[in-house]
């Protein structure tokens, strides 16, 4: 099984910090990739340890993740863009 995810990343300081927002899991590395190799793993154990508690499809369903087909699961939304905007305050 397959689960289609959003992946942000974004300088902070001297770090990068990778977020999933449909499963509010983040990471953080020296450069892009190792941030990325971070949070792929932070996903991958979380999902191990739900699934080890028996509570994996809860925590699907909480995330708002639904099957899409018979071996994907994805959100309910879809990015379809990320801009950076400024707004007068």
């Amino acid at each position: 099984m397959k689960i289609r995810l959003t992946e942000e990343i974004w300088k902070e300081g001297n770090m990068y910090v990778s977020y999933c927002p449909e499963l509010d899991i983040s990471s953080c590395g020296e450069d892009v990739q190792q941030a990325k190799k971070n949070l792929l793993e932070a996903i991958t154990i979380n999902i191990e340890e739900t699934k080890k508690s028996g509570t994996f499809e809860q925590f699907i369903e909480d995330c708002g993740l639904e099957e899409i087909n018979s071996d994907i699961l994805s959100a309910r939304k879809e990015l379809v863009g990320f801009t950076p905007i400024e707004v007068s305050a």
